[in-house]
């Protein structure tokens, strides 16, 4: 079923543990996917809807280059599905540094802040349009020794709603989902003794980004959705 047939969608963090999955299920859904990441090739994604933009994302110029090359092929951007994002803990507010917290800000928070402020105007001018973002269950459920990361997805929580109310005149819908751990190679490596069993699969969260796309989800808006699998 082509949920998404004849969108354009832009999706960062397009190759990766979660990315993979997410790019794939929107091409599977009929859309034409611009995929950027830092390193990404056509041969990633053997679609002919697909088109890889190797960008970094951590400044605005950067990001509004990346927005750009897709308006400049499509004259348009349907959907944004921002994945972009970074991990660090292990350690309290008062032996965390500067750079760890300025690090997060940049790849959990700012790059979604640029990225949404580059696509908000074509959306509005066409008069519909989607942006969906990958947060945290931290960013809700907060832990010890990961305060740099849990705020900079509970401020991506902010900056998503406030988008949300910001564009709902305008047949925009702005939403989170907030994943527990995904069973991902990465996560898998980080904590080998876990119960893999109860971790969230990147093919259910690339599932609900995509109906999160679709016209089926027209009034869904605001929402920071979790879905923690079975560790509850």
């Amino acid at each position: 079923m082509h949920q998404l047939e004849n969108k354009i969608a832009l999706i960062t963090g397009a190759k990766g543990g979660l990315g993979t999955f997410v790019t794939k299920a929107f091409l599977a859904a009929g859309a034409q996917v611009a995929g950027v990441s830092r390193s990404i090739q056509r041969s990633d994604f053997p679609d002919a809807r697909f088109i890889p933009i190797a960008a970094e994302l951590s400044t605005a110029d950067h990001a509004r280059a990346a927005v750009n090359q897709v308006l400049e092929r499509f004259q348009r951007i349907d959907i944004l599905v921002h994945l972009v994002g970074g991990f660090a803990g292990g350690k309290p507010v008062a032996e965390t540094d500067d750079a760890t917290l300025e690090h997060l800000l940049d790849v959990n928070l700012r790059s979604a802040f640029y990225l949404s402020r580059a696509v908000i105007p074509p959306m509005r001018r066409a008069g519909a349009g989607r942006i969906i973002a990958i947060g945290s269950r931290l960013a809700l459920e907060p832990v010890a020794n990961v305060a740099a990361y849990s705020l900079s997805k509970a401020a991506l929580v902010s900056l998503v709603r406030t988008i949300a109310l910001e564009n709902k005149e305008a047949a925009m819908t702005a939403n989170i989902i907030l994943p527990g751990t995904m069973d991902t190679a990465v996560n898998r490596a980080a904590d080998p003794k876990a119960d893999f069993s109860t971790w969230v699969h990147p093919a259910q969260v690339a599932s609900l980004a995509v109906w999160l796309a679709s016209g089926d989800a027209s009034d869904v808006n605001g929402a920071a959705i979790p879905i923690y699998g079975k560790a509850l």
